[in-house]
């Protein structure tokens, strides 16, 4: 499993994860080897000491309900904490293409833009565009909820959304109003191990057949950020195909 480790990374650069207050990773009680796996994967981005792993049972009857109820134990412990920014990770967390420095520029764009309510470390969206920031894009959501940072304002607000048979990262994607960030290039993704989602089982062997999450949030990642370059070139393509046919 590749670690994010960078031997030209600064030896202060674990200080920057200083901005947030509390990080929480979810771990079911029995996958200790998740955990295992997942402080190998702090150590290696500066968080070997901040991470706080919420164990937690496996729901009996609904997963979906147990992944929900999991993330918002999370927000709630943080804002009792008085806690005003929150990261969350779940324990199948691998990092890749981590570098410091975007990692400081989007502290840097949290800490001056109070409409970001919420940043993405790693996701897959319906759409992004730039902002003027270099390393943060305004996404519109689509799913993949392993890691991401949010403030305690906007958590106070999900708390008070109970569960309606709605996956955590549905409820996240119906939230309108709310501005959502993701850094770019993103450096964290789901590692390549059998989900214990008994729902996406099915999908979840479909996703490591098409080499895994890591690549499909990569490519997700591309074609979002060149879709007009990509759509104006099949344009371009088309037309030549045409003028070549027509002559």
């Amino acid at each position: 499993m590749p670690e994010a480790k960078d031997k030209k990374m600064p030896e202060n650069f674990a200080t920057y994860w200083e901005y947030f207050d509390k990080i929480y990773c979810i771990s079911l009680y029995e996958r200790v080897d998740r955990r295992e796996q997942a402080r190998a994967q702090f150590r290696s981005v500066g968080l070997a000491d901040r991470v706080e792993f919420m164990i937690v049972n496996k729901h009996p009857v609904d997963c979906e309900q147990g992944i929900y109820e999991s993330h918002i134990l999370c927000m709630e412990k943080a804002i009792r904490a008085h806690a005003d920014t929150i990261v969350i990770f779940e324990d199948d967390i691998i990092f890749d293409r981590f570098n410091p420095d975007t990692l400081k520029k989007c502290i840097g764009f949290l800490k001056t833009n109070t409409d970001s309510k919420m940043m993405f470390f790693g996701c897959m969206v319906k759409k992004s565009r730039k902002t003027d920031n270099s390393s943060v894009l305004k996404i519109r959501f689509r799913s993949l909820a392993h890691a991401y940072a949010l403030t305690a304002e906007f958590a106070k607000t999900i708390v008070k959304i109970p569960w309606q048979k709605i996956p955590f990262d549905d409820m996240l994607r119906g939230i309108t109003g709310t501005e959502m960030y993701a850094v770019y290039p993103s450096f964290a993704f789901q590692s390549n191990s059998r989900s214990d989602n008994q729902r996406c089982l099915t999908l979840d062997k479909f996703r490591r057949l098409c080499g895994g999450l890591r690549r499909i949030q990569k490519m997700n990642e591309f074609f979002n950020y060149n879709k007009t370059l990509i759509i104006g070139a099949h344009i371009l393509l088309v037309l030549l195909i045409i003028a070549i046919i027509t002559l």
